[in-house]
Parts: structure tokens; sequence; C-alpha cells
């Protein structure tokens, strides 16, 4: 049985405004936040409220080409033209999404350097990497299913069946 483990709404905040100070320090400001569907969306309103910055998004996890596929093909043409895009998730678990999301670029001639990714939860053995997290974790050690507080309205049935979606990280 899995263990899930709520982020308080506070923690989630706090963990924003981490975020939104890492990349303050940073130097580097985007011209975009984009928020990853679905997990991706909260944070990346909450972040772009913090930062003033303006935010769009892709829906990745719909799998609907017109607004997974090909708003990366359009954000790969921005870049081109030298503006600057910040990817947010709420975790970098197995690397899927963002490498899924890094290669539709690239694909479409996407300009590398003028994109960085965050994400709430970095998973430390994730086969990719972010330029900015709030909190990392390793998921060779730490097999605990995170509740995010926009999934914790999902009945506890839906979060346990999306759970039950990726055992390897779990068990």
């Amino acid at each position: 049985m899995p263990v899930f483990t709520p982020i308080p709404h506070d923690d989630f905040v706090a963990a924003v405004h981490a975020l939104a100070a890492a990349i303050r320090d940073a130097g580097w400001t985007p011209d975009f936040i984009i928020g990853i569907g679905r997990g991706g969306l909260a944070p990346a309103v909450y972040l772009s409220h913090a930062t003033g910055l303006p935010m769009l998004s892709v829906d990745y996890s719909s799998q609907v080409d017109d607004f997974a596929e090909a708003p990366l093909v359009r954000l790969a043409e921005r870049t081109r033209a030298g503006e600057k895009l910040l990817f947010i998730d709420d975790i970098n678990d197995s690397g899927r999404t963002i490498a899924h999301i890094r290669g539709t670029l690239a694909a479409a001639g996407a300009t590398a350097a003028v994109m960085r990714f965050a994400t709430l939860i970095d998973n430390a053995s994730s086969a990719e990497r972010v330029d900015y997290r709030a909190r990392t974790i390793d998921r060779r050690t730490m097999k605990d299913w995170f509740v995010f507080p926009w999934e914790a309205v999902a009945p506890s049935a839906s979060i346990e069946q999306d759970a039950a979606e990726v055992p390897d990280r779990i068990a």
C-alpha cells in the first residue's frame, strides 16, 4: 500500500515563494512562465502572481495534439525570437514529461539556451534535471505519493488509481 503524503496549501505557497526567490536570485527573468498540464498549471498560476510574470500553458497530460504538441511548436518559434521561457511542473519524478517537452521543443528548432525548467519537487535520481526546485527527494529511498492541494479534492479512489499507474515509483 503506498504512503500518501499530503502537501498542505501553506507548504505549497512556501514552495512557490522559494521558486520565485531562486529565479530572482539567479538574475534570469523569463518572458513567460509555462505551466505543464495538468500538475504544473496551479504552480504556474501561483508563480505568475508571485513574480508578476505572464503565464501560458501546455496541456501535456491531455495527449490532445492541439493543446499539447502544437503549443510546443509555437513556443519553439518564440525561443528563436529570443524569448525566455520557464516551464514548471509539480514534480520531476521519472523525468519522462520533461524529456518529452525538451525533445519536442528541440525537434521544433527551439533555442535551448533561453529555456529553463522548475518543479516543486525534484527527484535527484530522475533521468532529467531541472534548473529550479523547491524541494529535492530521491525516489531510491522516498516512495511517498505526494498529494498536492489541487489533487486533494479528488476522491480517494482516484488518487489511489493515479498512484497505481506508476507502481515502480511507490514500491
